[in-house]
């Protein structure tokens, strides 16, 4: 091994605390972008084999009802290489062991197991067999969260009568992947399935032979989606046509697709702080070692050694460092990453799931890390490699001792002398102390922007659960009902008060963009449901025109006052132009709002009902819950309570977890801050506080001294860091302003409060650390003259 090698390792050795901490920050970046980027490619790459494996759908079209012969026509559209009609009806389910009623999916499937479009994947069990009509495959993920197996029964209210269904099998389909109940926003297992029937005993229930009600399209690559659109909503128009929507629009592939953008954007903003604050550290470190070797660079140029190989010896030393963060990275993100995917399994339902770290990622992760040692490196190799030979031999100047700023506005008398030492040695290394500023807040910063997202949700599950949606359940019908109903509804019991409404499903255009929703009648004196904006204040519906929702607006490219032409998907099936007359910032989804009366003239119809919202007195719930299973107008009941459990029952392990690791990567980046910090202030000023131990000062009053500045930078450092996790929450917010959710910047004291004791604990642990070294000073050695 050659001297300048065998120097290399000798550094390296003691310099080993500094290093080590340096080798934890990269890891730590390392870590988070192998997390992100494996998680990423997991579900990617399984997502693409499962479409493929299972014929998921490009098209998506449900209608009233279609005779079964119009299946040829919509084959033959060009473009299209797959084409299955489907029956599809929800119907409420009564499980044991759930006081509530359940809502179940009923989907057509072929009696012989032949591949059809967004075919299912069988987990455990058997298919269907013929001649059987009760015989059904159950979803998985409502199986687990009821512990059914093949074999148990379920009871359903199919077409007014009540039915025992066998599960023969558990089974899973592309379609559904993320499953959510008509009508909610969160999944819940719990209180919603899918079931896969035999075509002929579904059709048979709900009155359907001869016909469908939905049909799939897988395309030939290359076709036009919006033509074959254009085309299949054309033939289905005269049969109750509800509009066909392409892939991207349908919500669980919709879903997952913003899940993985999200992880990508992630998998590059997170660990590129990480990476930015090494080379922070490794800069500070390295210009200091430099500056500490300038006799020795002297030596090696003296003996022969190039200006690359003094270079390249320097490059190494950060190199190696981010070579063991590297390994250490790589080992953690993979852990890190199999624990991401198995929270994904509880999530996305997939046959097959498991973590593929692509070799290509592990390079990128290294090779980023390598770039950021190089940048972190850059200054402090040139110096080294433009130090002339004669200039190296002589020490380094002293550094110029003047008063500070702040002495000179009159603070002197104020600070004591180991405060004056404090802000004179900060005041003429400024870029230094900046940087470990810089350090501190990115510190502070990353666990508020990875928390602040709880109190987000707590806002918006606030606002919309205690201030928008009052009620205590939706009760939905299968079709909408007479006037009459609304007074059968008040007499259920336990109903204390009864809010009906009348919703419609529309597609709305603006020149050349389109968007299918649903426009809901309201009145403005409702108590239960109201359309309030964001910051808390009713919207009023006016006499005509529609309120839209600002998402939808964006999405649309609509301002007040413009006009846009409705389409409705059902009945009569009008067309017309209407006015925005107001815009409405919401949390969730993309709604449509009109009066009531409004909405009955536009649609030429009478005081029809689509839903219902109730308040409900808790002594009668049983009672309710018990008709409610057993009512064939209903098609499902959503409680309120229910909602906000499953919301945060699917995101608390997985919030935990990621909580978790942003403290702890917090924590890493501010012990290696101030760590690093007080090891170069340490060396650099270790002659001096010596020459203070021996004038008499304490071990005590050189500890203020050394450990009073990294307090300082600390303290300035939090503020700064509370400000920058601001901005990278409302960057968060922005990014995260999807058709489903808007999540409101909110970031409460108990986030910024942790988050600062979090920094200030490790900054502590770390001054500590050092602290233990300082006692230890030898002295006789560090006043010894250097000739």
């Amino acid at each position: 091994m050659r001297a300048i090698n065998r120097k290399l390792f000798r550094d390296l050795w003691q310099m080993k605390g500094q290093g080590l901490a340096i080798s934890m920050v990269i890891a730590s970046g390392i870590a988070m972008l192998i997390t992100f980027l494996g998680a990423f490619d997991s579900l990617h790459l399984t997502r693409e084999a499962y479409y493929e494996r299972f014929r998921f759908a490009d098209v998506f079209a449900s209608m009233k009802r279609a005779p079964n012969h119009l299946l040829g026509r919509i084959s033959e559209i060009p473009g299209v290489a797959q084409a299955d009609a489907r029956v599809i009806v929800n119907v409420i389910l009564d499980v044991e062991g759930l006081e509530e009623p359940a809502t179940g999916t009923l989907i057509s499937i072929p009696e012989q197991d032949l591949p059809t479009v967004n075919d299912v994947a069988l987990i455990k069990g058997r298919y269907i067999e013929p001649d059987r009509p009760d015989e059904v495959l159950a979803s998985e993920g409502f199986a687990i969260a009821h512990g059914l197996n093949p074999g148990d029964k379920v009871s359903a209210v199919i077409n007014g009568r009540r039915k025992d269904l066998k599960i023969v099998g558990i089974a899973l389909s592309p379609e559904y992947i993320y499953s959510i109940r008509p009508g909610d926003i969160f999944p819940d297992d719990i209180r919603y399935g899918i079931f896969w029937m035999g075509r002929k005993a579904l059709a048979t229930a709900f009155d359907m032979e001869g016909g469908f009600n939905d049909v799939n399209l897988r395309l030939i690559r290359g076709a036009s989606e919006q033509e074959v659109i254009a085309r299949l909503d054309h033939i289905l128009e005269p049969y109750g046509g509800l509009g066909a929507i392409p892939r991207s629009l349908q919500i669980s592939h919709w879903t997952l697709s913003s899940e993985l953008d999200a992880l990508r954007s992630s998998g590059v903003i997170i660990p590129a702080i990480f990476l930015l604050v090494a080379a922070f550290l490794l800069n500070v470190a390295l210009n200091r070692i430099v500056a500490l070797q300038r006799e020795q660079i002297a030596a090696l140029k003296a003996l022969g050694h190039t200006h690359f190989e003094i270079g390249m010896h320097y490059t190494l030393w950060g190199l190696t460092l981010t070579g063991i963060g590297g390994v250490v990275g790589v080992l953690l993100g993979v852990q890190m990453g199999k624990g991401m995917v198995n929270l994904y399994n509880m999530i996305y339902r997939f046959p097959f799931l498991e973590y593929n770290l692509q070799p290509l990622t592990i390079l990128i992760s290294l090779l980023v890390g390598a770039i950021a040692a190089c940048v972190g490196a850059y200054s402090a190799v040139r110096k080294a490699v433009a130090l002339p030979p004669a200039e190296a031999m002589r020490p380094e100047p002293p550094a110029s001792y003047n008063i500070s700023w702040l002495e000179r506005m009159g603070m002197r008398l104020l600070l004591s002398p180991a405060a004056r030492m404090v802000v004179r040695n900060m005041t003429r290394k400024p870029m230094r102390a900046m940087s470990s500023i810089i350090g501190i807040a990115f510190a502070v910063a990353i666990y508020i922007a990875g928390v602040f997202s709880l109190d987000s949700m707590d806002v918006m599950l606030d606002v919309q659960y205690n201030v928008v949606q009052r009620h205590d359940m939706m009760v939905t019908f299968v079709e909408p009902l007479s006037p009459e109903a609304r007074y059968a509804i008040d007499r259920l019991p336990g109903v204390t008060l009864t809010e009906a409404n009348r919703s419609v499903a529309v597609r709305i255009r603006h020149g050349h963009r389109s968007r299918q929703t649903a426009i809901t009648g309201m009145n403005n004196d409702a108590q239960l449901f109201r359309v309030m904006d964001t910051s808390l204040s009713q919207v009023l519906l006016p006499p005509n025109g529609m309120v839209l929702s600002k998402k939808l607006a964006e999405v649309l490219g609509v301002e007040r006052g413009d006009l846009v032409t409705v389409e409705v998907l059902e009945g009569k099936r009008p067309i017309r132009q209407l006015v925005v007359t107001d815009l409405v910032n919401e949390y969730l989804g993309m709604g449509a709002y009109m009066d009531e009366e409004a909405l009955h003239r536009f649609l030429r119809e009478g005081d029809l009902i689509s839903s219902a919202y109730l308040s409900v007195d808790d002594l009668h719930t049983p009672a309710l819950y018990k008709l409610l299973k057993n009512l064939p107008r209903v098609a499902g009941a959503s409680l309120k309570t229910a909602a906000i459990e499953s919301f945060w029952e699917n995101l608390g392990e997985s919030m935990g977890m990621f909580v978790f690791f942003t403290m702890f990567f917090a924590a890493v980046i501010a012990f290696g801050v101030v760590y690093n910090a007080a090891r170069v202030s340490l060396s650099e000023r270790s002659r001096e506080l010596a020459s203070l131990r021996v004038l008499g000062f304490t071990r005590g009053e050189i500890s203020q001294i050394l450990l009073g500045e990294l307090a300082v930078v600390t303290l300035i450092g939090i503020p700064l860091g509370m400000l920058l996790g601001y901005g990278l929450a409302a960057l968060t917010v922005h990014a995260y302003d999807t058709e489903v959710f808007r999540f409101p910047l909110a970031v409460s004291m108990k986030t910024y409060a942790v988050g600062v004791l979090n920094v200030v604990v490790s900054s502590i642990i770390s001054g500590l650390v050092v602290r233990r070294k300082l006692d230890h000073l030898d002295l006789v050695e560090v006043l010894k003259t250097r000739e």
